[in-house]
């Protein structure tokens, strides 16, 4: 059963407000209720990277290298190594 329609908040239940901010927070705040189809490359590099419901997020992920590049990771490559790490990881 494919999972690309479901999100974060599918699993883990709603966002909760941390008591700091930084940009991986509000990263995350911004992916955790979207579907993980219409995650960007960042996005889903760094739901795997922070390890939310990694097992549900890898297939998506997978599927989003077949496509075009999004030019929106940090650096080349960087959801290839969060699912290389993930798949080490398992």
């Amino acid at each position: 059963m494919s999972t690309d329609t479901k999100s974060v908040a599918d699993f883990l239940g709603p966002w909760v407000e941390p008591d700091f901010k930084s940009s991986l927070i509000a990263r995350c705040r911004e992916a955790w209720n979207r579907p993980f189809r219409d995650l960007s490359r960042l996005e889903l590099a760094t739901l795997i990277e922070q390890k939310f419901v990694v097992e549900h997020v890898l297939p998506v992920a997978r599927k989003k290298l077949q496509e075009a590049d999004d030019d929106t990771e940090m650096f080349d490559g960087q959801l290839a190594e969060a699912i290389e790490h993930a798949n080490k990881a398992a």
